[in-house]
């Protein structure tokens, strides 16, 4: 049985752009995700491994003030002050679920830039990610990563002490 050419399916020569308004949300967190990389970056790493925050007049923490024992964000500045520097061990070792954020916003301003310079939706990318498991996984990593922050810090090994 033969069929007409007109029956067979074919893609659209025409590729999918993205809305203005897609393009400029996209260039908007390309935007704010470069602009905390380039903070960090203009902030030097506390070596005590917490406080680098204090920088920007901010007070030290209160938790950890009251405790002796680093809250759930204790060290995540410094982690990314170490990380837009290229400091990635340091990173990673001061704070690793900062380290982990650090990683996310470095992609997301290539992905936001590619996005808001192409107009290329990448919304099919989108559609693999499963929100229930990626919000278990965050809360897992951040649990993990106080565990180790409070860990280091009660042994006296916070910090990276060779920057």
């Amino acid at each position: 049985m033969e069929f007409p050419a007109g029956l067979i399916y074919a893609r659209p020569a025409v590729p999918l752009v993205a809305l203005p308004a897609t393009r400029a949300i996209a260039a908007l967190v390309g935007a704010g995700c470069l602009g905390v990389l380039v903070l960090a970056a203009s902030l030097r790493p506390d070596p005590t491994g917490i406080g680098t925050h204090t920088r920007l007049g901010f007070t030290a923490c209160s938790f950890e003030v009251r405790t002796g024992l680093p809250c759930i964000t204790c060290g995540m500045t410094t982690s990314f002050a170490h990380f837009a520097r290229g400091q990635l061990a340091a990173s990673l070792y001061t704070q690793p679920a900062a380290f982990v954020l650090a990683a996310v916003a470095a992609v997301a301003w290539w992905v936001a830039l590619y996005v808001a310079l192409t107009g290329r939706p990448l919304h099919r990318l989108l559609r693999v990610i499963r929100p229930r498991w990626w919000i278990l996984w965050t809360l897992a990593l951040l649990m993990a990563a106080w565990g180790w922050k409070i860990y280091i810090h009660v042994m006296n090994l916070d910090g990276w002490r060779s920057t």
